[in-house]
Formats: structure tokens, C-alpha cells, sequence
């Protein structure tokens, strides 16, 4: 259950009904998530959020599937349920299978326990992966 109340397009007044049409036509649907209906509770919030994800997520130098598969694997080791749903279905809509999938979180799993290791035993990072300076 969400902290606040999710604000519905009919009941939405109108900075936030913008930011909702402007979403439904960037996507190319007629349906508002719950994400965007719980951050319209503070539209400064929810017109800030949609403007940085919209240019976050454009086309871009990465794919828009390679972007939606980051954002699984981020989602995924943030632990944040609705983002793991929102985005897996966002990949699978730009080409992500099943077995796209189970290779994206066996990395997103091998990825977190390395990190963990490197951690613990406070490696110190090699020359050779360290960036030239600028």
C-alpha cells in the first residue's frame, strides 16, 4: 500500500494532468502507473522525476533496451520491487527474453558478490584500471 494517496488523471489538477499527458504521449499510451500517480501527491516532485527520466531514457549513445536492462540490474540490487516489474517489462517490450534475462541477473548476481569480496578484502585497485588523468 502506497504512503499517500495515488492520484487519478480525473482527479488531478491541472501541473499535474500536464505531466501526465505529457508521459501518455512520450509513451504512447493512455494509462498512468502507480509510480507517477503516488509521486503527483507532490507535483514539484513528480514534474522533476518525469523530466529527468524522460531525458535519461531518450535514445540515445545505449540502446533503449540496453537502458531498460541497466535499470533492472540497478533495480535488482537496490531491491526495489516495483522498479524490478516496471522495468522488466519495459526490456521485454525492447527485445529482452528469457534468457536475456536470466543472463542479465546471473551478472547482476556475480556483480554484487564480487563487489562484496573486493570490499571486504579492501583490494587495491590496479594501476592498469585506473583512469588517466585529465
Amino acid at each position: 500500500m502506497a504512503s499517500v494517496k495515488l492520484i487519478e488523471y480525473a482527479d488531478a489538477n491541472a501541473e499535474v494532468r500536464a505531466v501526465y499527458d505529457d508521459i501518455m504521449a512520450t509513451r504512447k499510451t493512455d494509462y498512468i502507473n502507480n509510480f507517477w500517480k503516488a509521486l503527483a501527491s507532490h507535483p514539484p516532485t513528480l514534474r522533476r522525476t518525469w523530466e529527468s527520466v524522460k531525458e535519461v531514457m531518450a535514445p540515445g549513445a545505449l540502446d533503449p533496451l540496453t537502458k531498460e536492462l541497466i535499470y533492472v540490474a540497478v533495480s535488482a540490487s537496490n531491491g526495489c520491487d516495483y522498479c524490478i516489474a516496471s522495468h522488466t517489462a519495459g526490456a521485454r517490450r525492447q527485445g529482452m527474453n528469457d534468457k536475456m534475462f536470466g543472463e542479465l541477473m546471473a551478472v547482476v548476481g556475480m556483480a554484487n558478490e564480487t563487489n562484496r569480496l573486493a570490499n571486504g578484502y579492501q583490494v587495491e585497485i590496479d594501476e592498469v584500471f585506473r583512469s588517466p588523468a585529465s
